[in-house]
């Protein structure tokens, strides 16, 4: 009995402790730390879903209307997740024409629910004044926006020279808006820092900028140090205009993460990259999703036993066209393209679904134009309107177009096939503005010798490795380059193609007419500073004096900047109808390698050293000058040994 008694004890009691211990692990799992995290970069205007090409086949992706239907999924099961971009939202397609006037991109972010945005170089591709309009407008447009900041503007250095007409713009604007270095926001009863960062690179990629910036990783050192001596937080968070790189030389969030060891998380933008996994620096986590909204980042950040925070349930989500619209964010994006015909493209004659030719040919994808070192068709059919534009405009001025030059990163997106519309077009190279303010880059004429054409041969062959971004794609410019050979003489073969195909030799000091957009053109002295001033390209006007303003060699037509994408849109409207349906096809040819650049990919001791060039002259005598260097160095040690040798005493 007395048994029977003391286990009915036992049990009763295991059945009041045991729940005890249960609301222990409950108690426990409920004190543990715990944020969502949703984040976006390099959306540059893509707010409607678009056909692009990945992997050989046209898909449909991204899209805000599809984004938001994903972002509600989240904040229903917790609302307070925190929603991040960390820039170049703008500039990519037909929306960022009205940037100025109606901020649809700052306005679409705030609808979306992000709480943080920072700049990118594109949001300053429309001139001080551009990015000053649209941050007015933004403010002023009673609709909910994300806390700006950007924490690296030196505003000291500038206000002690003297703040200029578009800085004094830029200023006003950051106080109108309301932009900051960090912002301190509160989710799941978590404190967290935000604070924004602007890349050297980003910099490096922004001509028209007139802002100065602090380095970012000794910024962000101080802004940390700041949060740290002024708030009380539990996380520090980068959204960072900066972005990472397999060279870990070349990795600016890395550094940052290296330079400020306290940030716990940094939200990596600029360089497209989409990470698989979080880069781990100690206890920063650095993420990227990949651009123009193809992928939606999430995550969640625990915090550890430490204090410090890890990431958790990483992943990247496809915007796929399975994905329902949003009605109210359609509704809204629609609100805005509606603009885009009145306000923009009425000016052109043109309107955004109007069919410009019918397209049969497979073009290849963006991401070849930096992965592949060699010709593609997306850059030959670009190269080819730009000559085209300009020797059939109105007011030709009958000088011809020797060469036609598109660097990889100008072009923003490729043709899919079937029915190629304005939009199409414009998405293709969807950059910047002119002196006109009309958005759009112009193109530019300019006259280079013929020594120089072989220079910006080599450029592509020997600097591109290390700056895909200016790989270039030729019109009537031939080349051949062979990889493995000594850099800056890898060119083998070099000429240009006339009227009727002929080949033409080059003519070291005979100037020949070069067009390329603007942008190009202000980018070149980027080109050059990699080379250490080797590889040097001076654009000329047309009597040889060199050009110090790109501006002045615009290419007007009946008094207006001739934009690189109208010109893109005039030659597609030009092709022949080969079907009898009333619209121009793409020629065929477009579907083959034509020349322009063959890669010979040979090691023959033969083909590695014909053709030497100044460069091949200049390496031998280094060379030779250290081989001496070391003879004397081996003849010096000889006789001292011989010396030591003949010391009294030390032979045997």
């Amino acid at each position: 009995m007395r048994n029977r008694i003391k286990q009915a004890a036992a049990v009763l009691a295991a059945a009041l402790i045991l729940p005890l211990f249960g609301g222990f692990s409950i108690l426990a799992a409920a004190q543990e730390k715990r944020v969502d995290v949703i984040f976006t970069h390099d959306t540059h205007s893509h707010l409607e879903s678009f056909v692009t090409i990945e992997n050989g086949e046209d898909v449909v992706l991204g899209g805000f209307a599809k984004m938001k239907t994903l972002i509600d999924e989240q904040t229903e099961k917790n609302p307070e997740t925190l929603i991040l971009d960390a820039g170049d939202f703008s500039m990519g397609t037909l929306v960022q024409t009205v940037y100025e006037t109606q901020a649809a991109e700052m306005r679409m972010l705030g609808s979306l629910g992000f709480d943080v945005t920072t700049l990118g170089n594109h949001e300053f591709d429309y001139r001080s004044k551009g990015l000053a309009n649209m941050l007015n407008t933004a403010a002023s447009c009673g609709d909910s926006t994300p806390a700006l900041v950007i924490g690296n503007v030196d505003w000291d250095t500038m206000e002690a020279q003297g703040l200029s007409e578009g800085q004094r713009l830029i200023k006003e604007a950051f106080d109108e808006y309301g932009a900051e270095d960090y912002v301190v926001l509160t989710k799941n009863g978590v404190k967290i820092a935000v604070f924004g960062i602007f890349g050297i690179d980003a910099l490096a990629c922004a001509p028209t900028c007139e802002l100065v910036f602090e380095d970012p990783a000794e910024a962000s050192r101080d802004i940390v140090e700041e949060i740290r001596n002024n708030e009380t937080v539990d996380m520090i968070v980068c959204v960072s205009h900066s972005g990472t790189s397999e060279d870990k030389k070349k990795s600016e969030d890395e550094r940052i993460a290296e330079a400020a060891p306290d940030i716990d998380l940094i939200i990596s933008g600029h360089t497209h990259t989409k990470l698989e996994e979080p880069i781990v620096c100690k206890d920063t986590s650095i993420v990227s999703c990949g651009e123009y909204g193809k992928r939606l980042g999430s995550f969640s950040m625990v915090q550890k036993e430490d204090g410090r925070w890890e990431v958790r349930d990483y992943k990247l989500t496809a915007i796929t066209e399975e994905i329902e619209d949003d009605p109210e964010t359609t509704e809204k994006i629609n609100g805005f393209l509606e603009t885009v015909d009145k306000d923009y493209l009425s000016q052109f004659g043109y309107t955004q679904e109007q069919v410009l030719a019918m397209n049969d040919v497979s073009f290849c994808g963006v991401k070849d134009l930096g992965a592949l070192h060699e010709e593609l068709n997306l850059g030959n059919i670009i190269a080819d309107s730009y000559v085209y534009a300009v020797e059939h405009a109105v007011d030709y001025d009958g000088i011809p177009v020797a060469a036609s030059v598109v660097p990889a990163g100008t072009i923003r997106d490729s043709y899919a096939e079937g029915p190629v519309t304005v939009r199409d077009v414009y998405n293709s190279f969807s950059l910047g503005t002119g002196e006109d303010g009309i958005p759009g880059y112009p193109l530019i004429s300019v006259y280079l010798t013929g020594s120089e054409l072989k220079t910006a041969a080599e450029i592509d062959a020997s600097v591109t490795d290390f700056m895909k971004t200016a790989r270039l794609y030729c019109s009537r410019f031939h080349f051949s380059y062979n990889p493995h050979r000594m850099l800056l003489n890898k060119v083998t073969d070099c000429y240009l193609t006339g009227s009727n195909g002929e080949r033409v030799e080059i003519e070291n000091e005979k100037l020949y007419r070069v067009v390329t957009d603007l942008y190009t053109g202000q980018m070149l002295g980027t080109v050059t500073d990699m080379s250490y001033g080797l590889l040097s390209v001076v654009p000329k006007t047309a009597d040889g004096t060199p050009i110090t303003n790109f501006s002045d060699a615009i290419v007007y037509d009946q008094g207006s900047e001739m934009k690189a994408w109208a010109a893109i849109a005039g030659y597609m409207e030009s092709f022949e109808d080969t079907d009898g349906d009333g619209i121009g096809n793409v020629p065929a040819f477009y579907g083959t390698l034509q020349g322009r650049k063959v890669v010979e990919d040979s090691r023959n001791f033969l083909d590695l050293i014909k053709n030497p060039n100044k460069f091949t002259a200049i390496f031998a005598a280094v060379i030779a000058v250290i081989i001496f260097i070391l003879v004397l160095v081996i003849l010096f040690i000889r006789k001292i040994i011989r010396r030591v040798k003949m010391r009294p005493g030390e032979r045997k």
